[in-house]
């Protein structure tokens, strides 16, 4: 029957012509409109998927792989970075040990040769006030993230202080301002208002004798203003007057002393809370820690730059050795002498527990106990450690 049908061209002539004669005119037929505008969405594009897509396309630089060693090489797109040499004044000859302390022992494995590098001296006190010009963004071969070289409007700065390296946060670019506040709000830097150094809540006494807090309108609004003033990437601030849930980077330990944590590339730190009547600060570290600082050490606003620093690639090894990186061996490859996992006949592991080098547990046994569960007095400021095993994969 089917080889019929097939074979007879009249009857399917015949069965198309009854069901065009059938089918009323486009005119009449009501999904016609619908049919035309489904016709217009196919074509159409998702903007906000296409710009997602092709952000994650142009975070990274690739090459063509004309050789096995840029196969693979992949380096986060930086075209902001200045291409020329540092400011030599600000910089200072590295003399490399290898890893060798002054007898001569190796203390730091896998460190040694690389390319001649200069260390960029960069400011973590930033105590000159006054507007700071942005004047390029540099690559430093010490560190991960990028720098910034910031230029002093300030007439009366000579030699190093009219010019000076800082670590860079994320979105600077030249030509912005920052601006230290580390010595203190400036008289009539808000015009009109006077610049709350503490919390705008005072306490009153209510018609029942009791002690009531009260908010004061002028200071508040004054608040306002200074934070918003204030809270800029790349400026400096005392903790106290950072509003919680502000991300932020290069934090002090003493109200005096330079920034020594949150420093790497991509990283940053939050201030969770504010003590009442206290004097700390409580801020989140990267590691999921949570600490007091006290509310006079100064911060930097905004996220460490290069953030996709750890997602590059090499490409081969010897792109490592030009960082100064030598090769790691693996425990089982060495001798018995070297090694607790070294010895024995071909791939042995002997049944032992995975030790280091120095023969304490390699995975995961703790070593040190800092914070609260530690040693009486080994860490008070400490609140919460920094997640571990279970508790860092979210289970």
């Amino acid at each position: 029957m089917l080889a019929s049908i097939r074979g007879s061209s009249s009857l399917l002539r015949t069965f198309s012509t009854s069901l065009i004669s059938s089918r009323p005119p486009l005119s009449a037929c009501p999904s016609h409109s619908r049919s035309y505008a489904t016709e217009i969405w196919k074509h159409t594009k998702n903007v906000e998927v296409e710009a997602a897509l092709a952000r994650s396309q142009e975070l990274f630089k690739k090459y063509k792989p004309v050789s096995p060693g840029i196969r693979h090489l992949r380096r986060p797109l930086a075209p902001h970075l200045y291409e020329g040499r540092p400011i030599r004044a600000l910089t200072v000859a590295r003399r490399k040990n290898g890893g060798r302390n002054s007898h001569g022992h190796i203390t730091v494995r896998h460190r040694g040769g690389g390319h001649k590098q200069r260390i960029r001296t960069l400011d973590y006190m930033r105590d000159a006030p006054g507007v700071h010009d942005v004047v390029r963004i540099e690559y430093d071969p010490g560190r991960s993230a990028h720098i910034a070289l910031l230029f002093n409007q300030d007439p009366t700065a000579e030699a190093t202080k009219k010019w000076s390296y800082i670590v860079a946060t994320e979105g600077m670019r030249a030509g912005d301002k920052v601006q230290s506040f580390r010595q203190g709000i400036p008289d009539g830097f808000i015009p009109g208002f006077e610049v709350p150094q503490q919390d705008t809540k005072t306490l009153e006494v209510n018609e029942e004798g009791e002690q009531v807090e009260t908010d004061n309108s002028a200071q508040s609004l004054a608040m306002g203003i200074l934070r918003s003033m204030t809270l800029k990437p790349g400026n400096v601030l005392p903790l106290r007057l950072i509003p919680p849930g502000t991300v932020i980077n290069n934090i002090a330990l003493s109200p005096k002393g330079p920034g020594i944590l949150v420093r790497s590339a991509g990283s940053f730190g939050q201030v969770i809370a504010h003590e009442e009547g206290g004097r700390y600060v409580q801020v989140r570290l990267q590691s999921g820690e949570v600490r007091k600082v006290l509310k006079d050490c100064c911060a930097t606003i905004g996220k460490v730059s290069n953030t996709m620093w750890k997602s590059r690639q090499l490409g081969k090894a010897g792109r490592a050795r030009w960082l100064g990186i030598r090769p790691s061996v693996r425990g089982v490859a060495m001798s018995a002498y070297d090694h607790p996992h070294g010895g024995g006949r071909g791939k042995s592991k002997s049944n032992k527990h995975p030790v280091s080098i120095w023969g304490w547990g390699t995975k995961g046994t703790r070593t040190r106990k800092p914070g609260p569960k530690g040693p009486k007095n080994s860490n008070k400021m400490v609140i919460r450690e920094r997640p571990r095993g279970v508790e860092k994969r979210g289970k």
